[in-house]
């Protein structure tokens, strides 16, 4: 199989459905017959980049390492879904630089007041009454793609409506 890879970068906010949609696209890409490797930021942050912190500076550094990541496995065929907050659009610039044409970012896109009451860990209750510091969304920012490859507005679309139209991008992206 003569298979390009492709670096999908889901980012949104905590809650907005970045790894339920990136799951679901990976178990279509792979029934498909791609190779496929999810780089989730919650595992990731256990395991690649443990020991960093929510500065800034960390968050970059996050970013630019599951970036390179993606690029080596991206440059091998494989098909990386990359779904992490990423809250600032530099840090998402650079890693779109790195990558090339073949890096996709799709903003999955929904309001705060949607991602708090879909939060299943409280970690917006926690961050509303101090015990986290630093949390994307209550007491640090995050910007928001100005123009996204493709945007997921997970309030007003069904996952599936969500994963579907990753996959039509791809097939479009792809030919």
């Amino acid at each position: 199989m003569n298979d390009r890879g492709y670096t999908l970068w889901f980012t949104g906010l905590s809650g907005a459905g970045k790894t339920t949609i990136s799951q679901l696209v990976a178990q279509a890409l792979k029934h498909q017959g791609h190779r496929v490797e999810i780089l989730d930021g919650d595992v990731v942050r256990t395991n690649l980049t443990r020991g960093l912190g929510f500065s800034k500076a960390d968050r970059d550094e996050n970013i630019h390492r599951l970036g390179f990541v993606a690029h080596l496995l991206c440059r091998n065929g494989v098909y990386v879904l990359v779904a992490a907050i990423s809250p600032y659009a530099d840090a998402r610039q650079k890693v779109r630089e790195l990558i090339g044409e073949n890096f996709i970012e799709i903003y999955v896109n929904s309001p705060l007041e949607v991602c708090e009451a879909r939060d299943v860990k409280g970690l917006y209750k926690k961050a509303r009454s101090g015990e986290i510091k630093h949390f994307t969304g209550i007491d640090d920012p995050y910007e928001p793609p100005l123009h996204p490859d493709l945007e997921c507005r997970t309030d007003r679309e069904t996952i599936d409506e969500c994963v579907a139209k990753v996959l039509n991008l791809l097939a479009l992206r792809s030919r």
